[in-house]
């Protein structure tokens, strides 16, 4: 597992160079002498504030001018973001949660875990591979979607310009959601929220939700101290 945090402070080129490994799981070196291959599969997480004040900013008041956001945010490249699953903004967490009675979070935790080992066994015994194993020509959607869900993921690849890597990858965490329900098939509504997670339209402005739209992928952050996280795998 790789977490980088603050995203956009890392160089443009550091992280253009994660692109290959995300894509291939491995990394080649050239050199006159030849070329070498290295495994390279890992989970990517990342976090990052929408604007470059981060916590200095509100949902109301934001001090950064509409340049700035676009700058900072623009040091992610859309062709990265196209190889993340999974977009998800996080809110600041409320001062009365803070200072609420710490509840145990183990038998939730223990239902989840369980809950991903079942549909890795169940990806396994259906298809020798985990979903985010599987190909481009073994994610046919005339077997594996429900008519409405056909309609609904083909009106927005035109809609949110998914390319052909962001519309594998949305099918792949759609099919990921159904094992995750114990479904038989795809729904539109496992669709839908497979899209959620990555067809959203960043708007850069002050003061408001930020936002970037690159590469048939976005996702949003609101600047009152909440972060966007990333996570480069499918959930199983």
């Amino acid at each position: 597992m790789l977490f980088l945090d603050e995203l956009p402070h890392f160089k443009p080129s550091t992280l253009n160079a994660l692109r290959e490994p995300l894509e291939s799981h491995e990394i080649s070196v050239v050199r006159t002498s030849g070329r070498a291959r290295f495994p390279a599969n890992f989970q990517l997480l990342a976090a990052m504030n929408p604007c470059p004040a981060g916590l200095h900013c509100n949902t109301t008041t934001c001090r950064c001018r509409p340049d700035q956001v676009q700058r900072y945010q623009s040091r992610i490249s859309g062709p990265l973001l196209d190889r993340i699953d999974l977009h998800v903004s996080v809110p600041a967490v409320p001062k009365a949660l803070l200072l609420a009675e710490v509840k145990s979070e183990e038998k939730i935790i223990a239902g989840t875990v369980s809950d991903i080992a079942q549909a890795r066994r169940l990806q396994i015994k259906r298809q020798g591979k985990l979903n985010s194993a599987l190909s481009g020509k073994e994610l046919d959607p005339h077997t594996l979607l429900e008519k409405t869900a056909r309609q609904l993921i083909s009106r927005a690849a035109d809609q949110y310009r998914l390319s052909a890597r962001g519309f594998h990858r949305v099918l792949r965490l759609a099919q990921t959601i159904a094992d995750l329900e114990d479904a038989n098939g795809i729904s539109v509504q496992q669709v839908a929220e497979a899209l959620s997670y990555r067809a959203m339209t960043w708007e850069g402005n002050a003061g408001g939700g930020a936002g970037f739209t690159g590469g048939g992928a976005g996702f949003t952050g609101d600047p009152d101290g909440s972060r966007s996280d990333l996570s480069g795998a499918d959930r199983a």
